[in-house]
């Protein structure tokens, strides 16, 4: 049950959120390193961005903006021009972009984790002019070289590296007073500030389209939902190349007046000591490290904080509230968004597992429709009239964002990739009338009774098995409920002559697990078709950049003994138990001997 004081809450962030963001559209020359050169003259000795390695004022920020700038336009970056930036995680970074862009170049924040041919290929499709890289990932731009399809110019940034040109030695040329009114250029809103990349997860990373209005709207509309304020500090562990540790939580603290602390990289033993050393307010978290975090071992440090919100997304339901209770976070504010527009929700009120509630009175504006989905086609169902058919109070389907020209509704817009191609597959036509247009998210929801949204699964993660939708989400939250799991990373794999996927597992547990009391756990709570058919026993899971399961390999991998060294084990129906699955047990189960 949600208390009066909750919505009450919520409902005074939703006003300040869209009073932020009002201006906006009214205001089409002032972005994001305009809002950085106003609180420079207001707040100018107060710090904006603060590491280990680095700190700036708001004014030496801005300068450093201005010197970014200068050498953009010394280096002959034209208005739509793309430059690379491979980086690890510091002030800089921010600096970087703000200051390329604010004179109409273009910034793609490359993945550092990607291996040569994977970055090759996200260089290669935006055809940069310039590529600037941190010294430290030089052995990765070594490996990248002989895939790119271009020549840009490359500079190093930190230290001297082979022949290459050092840009941060460059910018100290170039003056970092404000830009006089003959070296501007007319950059506005509706121009393209960054790419950003999908996380691949389907294939090779596809190239976002991020304009300066939706940088200005994901920062302004934070900072509202957030009620940021110039005294808040917010702790940034997540990748800058990432839309969320990149650019929305920088953003909305900056534009708040607020200090932005960065780490290099997320670090469980460390998370707590960091958060109290800087005086931290708010955090910002995506997939599973909160997880990570509540499994770790106790630390002194990890009530002893003035935490006041941790924003994010991807805060699984099992782990909500022991994560709440035991680090004593007052408010979470959790949320759902993508990099290429189209969808966004959020959850003001604390609702434990929601993703997110459309006040009644927007809900015309903002509130996406869900739809029937059909996993065996892959597509939404049509009804007789070939229209989309709405669900059901809490029967998942897909979200879908209508696709409008409103200029007051700027998070909603979808600006698609670089690729015209992938970006017509995202827009479903017809939906509800002739002529209309959704934007596809690619996400299975559901929305209950109270008209709180639930994220349910990924479509390509969804799988069906004895002719029933199987939801790894949800397979995984039954999982991790059993004592001593610590992660559960659940997919569908293919088995010969047999219609569908089956269910496997791949767990991480703190003991040995107790497999016969383990299936009874799930037998207790999970449908047959939904239980796991083959489970895997490991020491870690592997994970992306940004904290989510990484299944490829694994579904690569299968229930095959000889593909790895990992304990695996077949559910068997006609023993009642989990049993070691050799090389005997899998030939049977490929040949049809086997009872499923």
């Amino acid at each position: 049950m949600t208390s009066v004081n909750s919505n009450g809450s919520a409902a005074k962030a939703w006003l300040r959120a869209l009073e932020l963001t009002a201006p906006i559209a009214r205001s089409r020359d002032r972005i994001l390193s305009t809002v950085i050169e106003e609180l420079a003259a207001q707040r100018g000795d107060a710090q904006a961005l603060v590491s280990d390695r680095e700190c700036m004022t708001y004014r030496a920020l801005s300068a450093r903006v201005n010197q970014y700038a200068r050498w953009a336009l010394d280096a002959g970056i034209a208005k739509g021009d793309v430059v690379c930036l491979l980086m690890a995680n510091r002030p800089e970074y921010i600096a970087i972009w703000l200051g390329i862009t604010s004179v109409g170049g273009v910034v793609s924040l490359l993945n550092t984790n990607l291996p040569g041919p994977s970055l090759a290929h996200c260089i290669n499709v935006v055809s940069p002019k310039q590529l600037i890289v941190g010294a430290e990932l030089s052995g990765q731009l070594a490996a990248t070289l002989p895939g790119l399809s271009g020549t840009p110019l490359i500079w190093i940034h930190g230290r001297e590296v082979d022949s290459y040109r050092q840009i941060d030695l460059e910018i100290e040329r170039h003056s970092g007073e404000a830009l006089s009114r003959h070296e501007r250029r007319p950059t506005t809103i509706e121009d393209r500030a960054l790419y950003i990349y999908t996380s691949g997860t389907t294939g090779l990373p596809k190239a976002a389209r991020v304009s300066h209005a939706r940088i200005m709207q994901w920062s302004l509309w934070f900072a509202g939902m957030m009620s940021a304020q110039p005294t808040d500090r917010m702790y940034n562990c997540l990748p800058m190349y990432h839309s969320v540790g990149g650019v929305l939580a920088p953003g909305a603290i900056l534009a708040a007046g607020g200090t932005l602390v960065i780490r290099e990289r997320f670090s469980t033993s460390q998370f707590w000591s960091d958060v109290t050393r800087w005086d931290c307010t708010i955090f910002q978290y995506i997939g599973e490290l909160c997880r990570y975090l509540l499994h770790a071992a106790p630390s002194p440090n990890e009530t002893a904080h003035r935490i006041r919100m941790a924003c994010g997304n991807g805060l699984a339901p099992a782990v909500w509230d022991g994560f709440k209770e035991r680090f004593r976070i007052p408010q979470i504010l959790e949320f759902y968004a993508a990099t290429e527009g189209g969808v966004s929700l959020f959850n003001v009120q604390g609702k434990r597992g929601a993703i997110g509630h459309i006040p009644g009175y927007l809900s015309h504006r903002f509130a996406p429709a869900l739809v029937v989905f059909d996993v065996e086609t892959g597509e939404p169902m049509r009804n007789a009239q070939g229209f989309c058919v709405r669900c059901a109070v809490n029967e998942p389907g897909e979200a879908l964002g209508k696709v409008v020209d409103d200029p007051s509704n700027l998070g909603s817009r979808f600006e698609g990739y670089t690729n015209q191609e992938a970006s017509d597959k995202r827009i479903l036509r017809d939906v509800f009338a002739p002529g209309d247009a959704w934007v596809r998210t690619g996400d299975l929801m559901r929305k209950d009774e109270q008209g709180y949204f639930y994220f349910v699964d990924r479509i390509g993660d969804t799988f069906r098995w004895k002719g029933e939708n199987v939801a790894t989400s949800e397979v995984s939250e039954a999982i991790c409920a059993y004592p001593g799991v610590k992660h559960a990373n659940v997919y569908g794999v293919a088995i010969p002559a047999t219609e569908g996927r089956a269910g496997m597992a791949t767990v991480v547990t703190a003991e040995t697990l107790d497999l016969a009391g383990f299936r009874d756990h799930l037998v207790n709570h999970l449908p047959p078709y939904a239980r796991p058919l083959f489970l895997r026993i490991r020491n870690d899971v592997e994970v992306t950049g940004t904290f989510k399961y990484s299944k490829t390999d694994l579904i690569r991998q299968g229930y095959d003994p000889v593909a790895s060294n990992d304990m695996l084990y077949f559910d068997n129906q006609e023993s009642g138990a989990f049993t070691r699955l050799d090389k005997d047990l899998y030939e049977r189960i490929q040949v049809g001997g086997i009872r499923l």
